[in-house]
């Protein structure tokens, strides 16, 4: 418990905190987007155990590092191409990702509507694999990130707890928010697109900064919060009859 009296521990903490807010702002979007397809009664106990689920995945492989880090070891090489456990783990989740929001979104465009048969199908236990299947992925990139910015694993685990109880706290807000708003969940399914792509590329050692990323994240979200402000403000209109066309009709009756 020495890093109590460090400054430099508690900094970390601090800016370990804010970036896995940041980070899991793409967990809390797929978990929405996945709960969403349940019954509403069970909607929240699914957000609420898939961030549970995701903090004890950062906890374990904070508790592993060494396995962790292994995963950057390269297991074979084809061509000048080096796959490590964790590019075949990002590429896996990121095509799942690609997969699942092409999916949804074709899903949308194609006006179906949800039947009691597709209700059925989306079964409680099934999002919960769904999700602990991405919470692997998305807790990796987390769990490196936390390594290469603090040195003490209390400070790592602890960082993690504080985020991840943060998410908790808005993930019912943020998953009804998108809900409401079918186009609000058209553009969430966009930005995981985007993220299975960022995934993609990350396997194969090509690196898109992730401000690029998130700063277009965050732009087209305020644009799009701002067409529902204004789609809110607009009054409806009204159809005026015209008074000529009334008397026609009252004459021709």
């Amino acid at each position: 418990m020495d890093w109590i009296s460090q400054p430099d521990a508690w900094i970390a903490l601090l800016t370990l905190t804010v970036l896995e807010i940041v980070l899991g702002i793409d967990n809390i979007i797929f978990i929405s987007i996945l709960s969403g397809k349940l019954p509403e009664a069970e909607r929240k106990r699914a957000r609420q155990l898939g961030l549970a689920a995701a903090l004890i995945t950062r906890i374990l492989l904070l508790l592993s590092l060494g396995w962790v880090m292994g995963l950057t070891k390269p297991l074979f090489t084809i061509g000048s191409f080096d796959a490590t456990g964790k590019a075949i783990i990002l590429l896996g989740g990121g095509l799942f990702l690609i997969w699942k929001s092409v999916h949804e979104i074709h899903h949308k465009l194609e006006g179906h509507e949800e039947t009691q048969k597709s209700v059925k199908a989306a079964t409680f236990n099934s999002v919960i694999v769904q999700i602990m299947i991405l919470d692997v992925v998305f807790s990796l990139d987390s769990v490196i990130t936390a390594v290469g910015m603090a040195k003490h694993i209390p400070v790592m685990i602890t960082a993690v707890v504080i985020a991840v109880g943060v998410m908790m706290a808005f993930a019912n807000s943020i998953g009804d928010f998108v809900e409401k708003h079918p186009t609000i969940k058209m553009l969430a399914l966009a930005f995981l697109i985007l993220i299975g792509v960022n995934l993609v590329a990350e396997s194969f050692h090509v690196e898109i900064p992730k401000g690029y990323t998130y700063f277009a994240m965050a732009f087209a979200t305020v644009v799009e919060l701002l067409n529902i402000k204004i789609g809110h403000g607009k009054k409806p209109v009204k159809l005026h009859k015209d008074p000529i066309v009334e008397q026609d009709t009252g004459a021709n009756g």
